[in-house]
């Protein structure tokens, strides 16, 4: 399990006023983690920052489409 101690977590821009979202680490070193915005608490995803990468240039193709 990856260590996110030191996470500063941020929310989409497009997310919505009734926290229906997630939040993404990205400081880390390593690692990029992903947890939902109304269960702070609970369990996060981590990737790989490639795999975070491809993750999002997929969100955006699909998006542009």
């Amino acid at each position: 399990m990856a260590d996110l101690t030191g996470a500063t977590w941020r929310k989409s821009t497009k997310s919505s006023d009734q926290g229906n979202c997630v939040e993404v680490a990205d400081n880390l070193a390593g690692v990029v983690g992903v947890r939902d915005s109304k269960d702070i608490e609970g369990p996060a995803l981590v990737f790989g920052p490639a795999q975070w990468q491809d993750f999002v240039a997929g969100v955006r193709a699909d998006a542009l489409s």
